[in-house]
């Protein structure tokens, strides 16, 4: 619960609240994602800490007021450290019906509804299913419920624009911008910069949007609608320099990152697909770092076209989502047998097939461990919020480039869009990565081994004396010649294997939170990272002795897990999947891991987690 206090600012009171989640409401064409993209920015600037989570639907164009059309943004924003955008919004901003009926479940009672009540007409009343208003028929009751007529009142406002009609509605949403900036003391300023940068080429429009925001600011302040507004405090984070950061933004980076510090080029290959497509759009502004990327007709010429980079000397990139995924996976397999550096980054949906393109999940896992053909092994690794996408981007170019193999890094939906905020690095404290191309052409063999990571050598094509032949077929050991000799087969399938398994020495050692031994041991992976932790916070601040790991190297596994795991009584794995860590975790250690499992599109609350764990204990 939120503790509060007493202030005075504006003539109204202010209370000082320590966490507060709001979420923003209507069809994509009333600029939800816009509006909590801003919200979100000037919470940063705020200086609190935050936790976003955008959800908007698969349909491009869907009908405007109708339920599949309504598009969501949620943020949630404390003085405290949090890890997740809240389990359920403490306010409600629903632009029309379809956004009040679609997200009054996840409000609780007593909650905040702030409805534009000019769209609550018969006609869209009638498309979002309601057989009566209900603004005016008791059903909210138990919520605390303002309309405002922003329809009319940002018409007011902008009355003497030039704009036409179509246009200056469009401004509408910054005008209820306005209302909950002043409702939680929000800087308009960052807003106002950000108007006046959009719409550079439109002087007009940026008038009439920032004169909206300022409007609605103003409404709220001298409207008796509010009482008192909401001051959360700064948080008290480590001294740095911040800003604010989405998953795909922190990857992007990441892998840009990793370029310089390998003092190699960076390649993407894709074919566009939801949600992963942002990646490709970032990294084409970054052709000043040496970045180049390509769009592909399709997914296996994408990830082709990435191997045949990394061939020539480039760390080879390629993105997708689940079903590109498997379509790459036979050309993984070519890069697994010609042992080459290789870099997948799936950014999770729902499925099977096209499942809910914009929907979160984390069912990919198997595939990405075990799914190709034969025995063919690679290094799985998976971020754990919005800001770790950057360091685990570097982490994935390093391993591949030292192994020389692929390696999959698994984001989704949830950590892609999500934001928070992220210190910027000390950039000389980032570790080189060492990428060597030389080879000696006397005695050089295109499959011998690094006698450590059993690593063949990474030839440039071309190099005078260093010629050799690659491809899908079996190589035999050390020459690389195509072999069908059984017994080498077997003696090349298990140094595949054995090369993975070594990247465990390059594993740091598994942070537990709470006790190293007990009754009970979470275990998250991925986006479950805010979510278990705050729930195990919660538990343990209630007395309870529980225990959580969070795995960022899935295979291989650290190589201290088995042990830590033998530890507890009970292991617990929450998976946003019907049970893939849990059944590689049983796999590997023999132990009867529990599962907690949700396939809904959506990231568990902190609830649903401390409910199970509270059954368990």
């Amino acid at each position: 619960m939120a503790t509060k206090s007493q202030a005075a600012n504006n003539n109204k009171p202010v209370e000082i609240v320590d966490r507060v989640t709001i979420r923003f409401a209507g069809d994509s064409g009333d600029g939800i994602q816009i509006s909590g993209n801003q919200f979100t920015m000037a919470t940063a600037f705020a200086g609190n800490d935050l936790g976003t989570m955008p959800d908007y639907p698969a349909e491009i164009r869907a009908p405007a007021g109708s339920l599949p059309g309504v598009s969501n943004f949620q943020i949630s924003f404390s003085e405290r450290d949090i890890h997740t955008p809240g389990d359920a919004p403490d306010v409600l901003v629903a632009m029309n019906p379809a956004a009040l009926k679609v997200n009054l479940r996840d409000l609780g009672a007593g909650g905040t509804i702030i409805v534009n009540s000019d769209s609550f007409a018969t006609a869209n009343l009638k498309k979002a299913g309601y057989e009566a208003n209900p603004l005016e028929d008791g059903s909210l009751q138990a919520y605390r419920l303002i309309p405002i007529a922003i329809t009319q009142l940002n018409a007011k406002a902008l009355e003497e624009s030039p704009l036409s009609k179509k246009e200056r509605d469009r401004c509408k949403n910054f005008y209820a911008l306005g209302v909950i900036y002043w409702l939680y003391d929000r800087p308009l300023q960052p807003t106002l910069d950000f108007i006046a940068d959009k719409f550079a080429k439109s002087p007009d429009m940026v008038a009439a949007n920032q004169t909206a925001l300022k409007s609605g600011y103003n409404f709220a302040d001298t409207t008796e609608i509010f009482t008192s507004h909401f001051r959360v405090r700064q948080a008290q984070l480590p001294p740095g320099e911040y800003r604010n950061i989405t998953g795909t933004e922190a990857l992007v980076l990441g892998l840009v990152a990793a370029s310089q510090l390998a003092e190699t080029p960076l390649f993407y290959g894709s074919y566009p697909i939801t949600p992963a497509s942002d990646m490709l759009h970032e990294l084409a502004y970054l052709k000043n770092f040496g970045v180049k990327t390509f769009q592909a007709e399709d997914e296996i010429a994408a990830v082709c076209a990435t191997i045949g980079a990394s061939y020539a000397g480039s760390i080879g990139v390629t993105g997708t989502s689940g079903p590109g995924a498997a379509l790459k996976s036979e050309a993984v397999g070519l890069a697994v047998m010609a042992e080459l550096p290789l870099v997948v980054v799936n950014v999770q949906r729902a499925g099977p097939s096209t499942g809910m393109p914009t929907k979160t999940e984390q069912a990919d896992l198997l595939q990405a461990a075990v799914g190709r053909n034969g025995e063919c092994p690679v290094v799985v690794l998976a971020p754990a919020t919005p800001a770790d996408c950057f360091s685990m981007a570097i982490e994935a170019c390093r391993l591949a480039v030292k192994y020389m193999t692929p390696v999959y890094l698994m984001t989704d939906g949830y950590l892609a869009n999500g934001s928070e905020p992220w210190r910027l690095p000390d950039l000389t404290s980032l570790k080189k990565i060492t990428v060597s191309h030389e080879a000696d052409a006397k005695s050089f063999e295109p499959y011998q081994r690094d006698p450590k990571t059993l690593a063949r050598p990474w030839v440039v094509p071309g190099a005078p004396g260093l010629e050799y032949r690659i491809g899908g077929l079996e190589k035999a050991e050390v020459t690389g010649d195509v072999s069908y000799d059984p017994v080498n087969h077997e003696r090349m399938v298990l140094l595949r294997a054995e090369k993975i398994r070594r990247v465990a020495q390059d594993i740091p050692p598994t942070e537990i939170f709470g006790e190293a031994s007990g009754q009970l041991l979470l275990v998250s992976w991925g986006s479950t990272f805010g979510a278990v932790h705050s729930a195990v916070e919660r538990v343990r601040a209630n007395g309870k002795k529980v225990s959580s790991v969070h795995l960022r190297h899935i295979s291989p596994f650290p190589a201290d897990l088995g042990q830590i795991l033998k530890s507890f009584e009970t292991v617990l794995v929450p998976e946003l999947n019907l049970g893939q860590l849990r059944l590689l975790l049983r796999g590997e250690y023999g132990l009867p891991v529990v599962g907690l499992n949700k396939v809904q599109g959506r990231p568990f609350t902190i609830g649903e987690v401390q409910q199970k764990i509270e059954e368990l204990i």
